[in-house]
């Protein structure tokens, strides 16, 4: 019996050592050719919060071996993770204790008032007081606009450029000189025009392209642009420009003259006049760019039809993807229910300059 319980003993353990080897092959084999799919890819890559999550669960037992093992990232910034992991789960037993957090209904609409108004915590607690809300604490307030980044105190003197802007968006305009080179019978030649945007609904207004940007083309494109908004019922009490020269002394007289004011941005503060230079930057990259321009009539062209394709067609992330006009011709179709099946026979695709812009639209019933 004794003898017998041996062998079975020995047979048990070339059977364990016959399967170590083979789960070390098995590596092997895994980690060999994970190292010739991480080749394949780009230099850094990019994980998602699950993705890190799952690298965790599963290195956090390997210790010096992860050094062998990891290839998507670093083996310390894998280690690092497994620290944060642990903090954050430290964190979140430690905040089960003791008093209870303010609900959330009223920690966002402490942001929010702090967000829509430039007041302190006190004239807030007030405000909050006077909606019945008064289950809150002063210091709860205060420690709720730290915890987001809130100043405490009020605001006080003129406020942030921000808020000017968002004060006066619906009576200010931006406007600055682009150019494009463009062929023509003396050879490539710079062609100049003015962009005008208004900052709340993001229209523009652009002028016919010139080689000779002279004060009396500038000052008969200050006039068509005041046509312009008196045509399209639009406000203008602000409009901001740039330092550069083309801008003269004659231009400006020519708007403050009629109840507007000029505001000349700051030296070296191209955000300050940000909304127009954005706009210039998507004419010339999803337009201008892409073509050989011939001469002032070609130029005009393009400018026009991007400015139809803006305005009616293409949808604006600062406008809530909505679009800054919207077609009396056609109504918009909503899909408002899950389940019901978009069919792409119905979509249409309408083109401009040949296909290079390009929008959707249903088709009418």
């Amino acid at each position: 019996m004794a003898s017998f319980r041996n062998v079975y003993t020995s047979l048990m353990l070339v059977i364990a050592g016959s399967t170590n080897k083979e789960l070390a092959r098995q590596v092997s084999y895994l980690k060999a050719e994970n190292q010739i799919l991480r080749s394949r890819l780009p230099d850094r890559i990019s994980l998602t919060q699950r993705e890190k999550n799952r690298l965790i669960r599963f290195a956090k037992n390997l210790g010096s071996a992860l050094n062998e093992l990891a290839t998507v990232v670093h083996p310390g910034t894998i280690r690092r993770w497994i620290r944060e992991a642990a903090a954050t789960t430290s964190a979140r037993r430690k905040s089960k204790t003791g008093r209870p957090r303010t609900a959330e209904d009223i920690e966002k609409l402490v942001q929010k008032l702090a967000k829509d108004n430039s007041w302190g915590y006190t004239r807030i607690l007030g405000e909050l007081k006077k909606l019945g809300i008064e289950s809150i604490t002063r210091n709860t307030v205060k420690s709720i606009l730290k915890r987001n980044g809130f100043d405490t105190g009020p605001k006080r003197g003129p406020g942030t450029w921000d808020e000017f802007l968002r004060r006066h968006a619906k009576t200010m305009w931006q406007c600055d000189f682009f150019s494009k080179k463009v062929v023509s019978k003396t050879g490539l030649r710079d062609l100049f025009a003015i962009a005008f945007l208004h900052i709340e609904s993001r229209r523009v207004f652009i002028s016919p392209g010139t080689y000779n940007p002279d004060e009396t083309w500038v000052l008969e494109q200050a006039e068509a642009f005041k046509q312009f908004i008196k045509e399209e019922k639009l406000q203008c009490k602000f409009l901001m420009h740039d330092r550069d020269t083309k801008f003269t002394k004659s231009f400006n007289e020519q708007f403050s003259s009629g109840k507007k004011e000029v505001k000349i941005s700051a030296f070296r503060s191209p955000n300050t006049n940000a909304f127009v230079e954005r706009f210039i930057q998507s004419i010339k990259q999803e337009c201008l760019d892409h073509f050989v321009v011939f001469g002032q009539g070609h130029f005009n062209h393009l400018c026009s039809e991007y400015t139809v394709h803006y305005h009616e067609e293409r949808p604006h992330q600062g406008a809530d993807n909505e679009l800054i006009t919207k077609p009396t011709s056609t109504k918009r179709k909503r899909i408002t229910s899950r389940s019901q099946i978009v069919r792409l026979s119905n979509i249409r695709c309408n083109e401009r300059l040949g296909g290079l812009l390009k929008s959707y639209s249903c088709k009418a019933a």
